[in-house]
């Protein structure tokens, strides 16, 4: 068998892959939840070719289609590409905290690091798995690992994409600005955060936080049930975990 002759890039092939860039950076400066037509517009380009590269982007798993909304998020592949860049290391003593913590909870226990007003989802229960750690990572409203961090923030809003549209991934999200204000008070007044079927139906999740030097926000320890209420019988557990991890995470 002769083997392929490369002509190289031709024809259309530079712009079109010009236009999926285009549209994977709009997507990433827009937020999650922008829709289609908001991304054609802002590109300007017509909107069936804006459709059919969204849906090029989501089968490469470089976008998500947002569950029961017409919005787009950032993939699973985009956050391997940030990751490739700056890979997180999770010290072996604080995965042996990890997983004595999972071995005490009959829940799934997750590690997420703070960077900025960033999430990053380091350290997933292998058993009990998150359901999907891109929506976590880019819903800080709807997650008690995101109130975690909305709640040092001078205003929360800074934080988030777009306060204006803050995405109902379920019937329980908050999405009023008086209703995650809310949600910060109580952070704020117990020192923990808890939500019940905000990110995902019927699971409920609370999260604790690990500080480092001079009380700075350094991670969070989340502790994830599909009872469907916050598993406030696993607090003390995730604290004690915590207070662990603080040395080792700093």
């Amino acid at each position: 068998m002769s083997p392929g002759v490369d002509r190289g890039v031709t024809g259309r092939q530079p712009q079109a892959v010009r236009s999926a860039l285009a549209v994977l950076e709009e997507v990433a400066r827009a937020g999650a939840g922008v829709n289609a037509k908001e991304v054609a517009e802002a590109l300007g380009l017509p909107p069936a070719t804006t459709y059919r590269l969204l849906n090029l982007l989501v089968g490469e798993e470089y976008l998500v289609r947002l569950p029961d909304l017409h919005g787009f998020a950032l993939g699973a592949k985009v956050a391997g590409l940030v990751g490739a860049i700056a890979p997180a290391r999770v010290p072996t003593a604080a995965r042996h905290e990890l997983g004595r913590l999972r071995g005490q909870v009959r829940a799934g226990v997750h590690l997420v690091l703070y960077a900025g007003t960033t999430l990053r989802c380091v350290d997933v229960d292998p058993d009990l798995p998150l359901g999907s750690p891109e929506l976590l990572e880019g819903h800080l409203h709807a997650s008690a690992a995101g109130h975690l961090l909305l709640a040092e923030q001078p205003d929360w809003r800074e934080a988030v994409h777009h306060p204006g549209r803050l995405v109902a991934l379920t019937e329980a999200t908050p999405v009023r600005p008086a209703d995650v204000e809310a949600c910060m008070a109580q952070v704020r007044g117990r020192g923990w955060a808890g939500q019940a079927g905000q990110l995902h139906e019927g699971v409920g999740c609370l999260a604790v936080p690990v500080r480092g030097d001079a009380g700075r926000l350094v991670a969070g320890v989340a502790v994830a049930s599909a009872r469907g209420v916050v598993p406030v019988d696993y607090l003390d557990a995730a604290r004690a975990c915590a207070t662990a991890l603080a040395p080792l995470l700093d």
